[in-house]
C-alpha cells in the first residue's frame, strides 16, 4: 500500500471478534460523538471545567479534537497580570504537564470510542482564543459501519 491509509467500512452493523463475541460496529459519526462525550467528561472531572464546545473529526487513522472555551477566569487573569510572553509560557507549560500526566486516561477515552489504540498524541492550546487542539494517531483506521443512504 503506497502510503495511503485505508478505512475499513462494513455493510452490516454487527461484527464478530476473534474470541467469538459479537459487538455493534459504529458509524463515523457515532465514533466522533463518543470521542466528544469522553473528552468532555475527562475535562470536567480531571481539569475541573468542561468545554463550551467540542468537535472531533476522524480522518483515516487520525482523530482530531477541537475544544473551545476551556480557559478559567483565573487562567485568563494570569495573562493580564504577567507580561504576555511569561504568562503564556507559564500557562502552556502547566497545561502541557497536566495533559501529559493524564495521557493514559486520554488514550482510554480514544480507544473506547474508536476501538483502536492510539500510537501518539499531540496537543496545543491558544491563550488568545482559548481553543485547545488534540491530535491522536491511531494504530489503524477504525472499522466503521457504512453510511446510511437517505
Amino acid at each position: 500500500m503506497d502510503g495511503v491509509a485505508e478505512v475499513l467500512v462494513v455493510a452490516d452493523s454487527d461484527s464478530t471478534s476473534l474470541d467469538g463475541t459479537s459487538h455493534r460496529v459504529k458509524s463515523q459519526g457515532e465514533i466522533e460523538a463518543a470521542v466528544c462525550e469522553g473528552m468532555a467528561r475527562f475535562m470536567q472531572t480531571f481539569m475541573g471545567r468542561g468545554p463550551k464546545s467540542i468537535h472531533s473529526h476522524l480522518i483515516a487513522d487520525l482523530m482530531v479534537i477541537r475544544v473551545q472555551g476551556v480557559l478559567t477566569a483565573a487562567e485568563q487573569h494570569l495573562f493580564v497580570m504577567l507580561e504576555p510572553q511569561k504568562g503564556r509560557d507559564l500557562f502552556k507549560g502547566l497545561r502541557t504537564q497536566l495533559v501529559e500526566s493524564s495521557r493514559a486516561r486520554l488514550d482510554a477515552v480514544i480507544e473506547a470510542a474508536c476501538e483502536v489504540p492510539s500510537v501518539s498524541m499531540h496537543h496545543d492550546i491558544s491563550t488568545v482564543t482559548g481553543e485547545e487542539i488534540f491530535v491522536f494517531r491511531l494504530t489503524e483506521s477504525p472499522v466503521m459501519r457504512a453510511p446510511r443512504k437517505k
